[in-house]
């Protein structure tokens, strides 16, 4: 019984540990609930940014510019609106090409500084399903 309690006690720790948290962990289940619409060629002014570090995850708001179903270019949002591109040539897939976008997230970005991240299309998720309005019983009247 003690091996049991241990086995599964150690099994959580360990399994919690490598688990993702942050807004991408939130976002990747949405999508993966939800689905996503097609991302289209052209610049996409309402993107999230998600920034991994570790098993932590934290999103800035940005925009990028999709050409053939790939990001070609990110830029970073400021506080006060303006934006700071990140060069093409400064970021790649782990495929070493252009990142491509499954279902309204782009694969993983890899910058020439070792950041790891993902572009959000958060306009592209789609909405929840409806669901029927429950009703009580004559006691509830």
């Amino acid at each position: 019984m003690k091996r049991i309690f241990l086995l599964t006690f150690f099994s959580t720790l360990i399994g919690g540990a490598f688990a993702q948290t942050g807004c991408y962990s939130e976002w990747k289940k949405a999508f993966t609930e939800r689905g996503a619409y097609a991302v289209t060629d052209e610049v996409h002014r309402n993107v999230y940014i998600s920034f991994i570090d570790g098993t932590e995850s934290y999103c800035v708001a940005g925009k990028v510019r999709v050409e053939y179903g790939k990001v070609v270019s990110i830029w970073l949002m400021y506080e006060d609106g303006t934006y700071d591109l990140l060069e093409a040539v400064s970021f790649t897939s782990k495929t070493k090409q252009a990142p491509i976008i499954d279902n309204g997230i782009s694969e993983e970005i890899i910058t020439k500084d070792g950041e790891h991240l993902y572009i959000i299309f958060v306009d592209k998720l789609k909405p929840k399903k409806k669901t029927y309005k429950t009703v009580g019983g004559p006691g509830d009247l």
